[in-house]
């Protein structure tokens, strides 16, 4: 198997965190591609990582339980994406989640019209790719990998 440094796998999955939500801020607010409620629902996993790692390099003596949260973030990561590419693909219906927005009770008629105006995007509709490739389908990608980085690490915990 491959050995994995621990301290080098810990600094790359906060730059990964890192540039995944700079990259999802700057497609929402430069390029104007809005996100559905399931996109800004898999931004969690990677600001819990930050705030993780960042507490981990203060409570050093607690970094195994630190990699083991981490493992189960993006294990949770991993099946929110999932769910959200088998919408995108009409596997699975959209569900309250996915119509958030629309669910509120509007009492005014300016409301109603700031709803109107509003771009609601279906999680179903994908708006942005790259290399033909949804954003689901990198966040998959990421969480799978960060899974088994941080199962590895911390199953190998005690050996080094």
């Amino acid at each position: 198997m491959v050995e994995i440094n621990k301290i080098i796998a810990i600094k790359l999955i906060f730059i990964i965190s890192v540039v995944a939500l700079a990259s999802a801020f700057f497609i929402e607010h430069i390029l104007g591609h809005q996100p559905c409620n399931l996109c800004i629902l898999e931004r969690i996993p990677y600001f819990l990582a930050i705030t993780i790692i960042l507490f981990n390099y203060k409570f050093v003596h607690l970094e195994k339980h630190f990699l083991l949260l981490l493992f189960l973030i993006f294990l949770a990561a991993t099946i929110l994406s999932l769910y959200h590419l088998s919408i995108e693909q009409g596997f699975i219906e959209e569900s309250l989640v996915c119509d958030l927005k629309n669910s509120s009770n509007l009492l005014s008629k300016e409301d109603i019209l700031k709803q109107l105006q509003e771009k609601n995007v279906s999680c179903k509709d994908v708006t942005f790719k790259i290399f033909g490739l949804s954003l689901t389908n990198y966040n998959i990608i990421i969480s799978l990998l960060v899974t088994y980085i941080t199962a590895k690490i911390y199953l190998d915990y005690d050996k080094n």
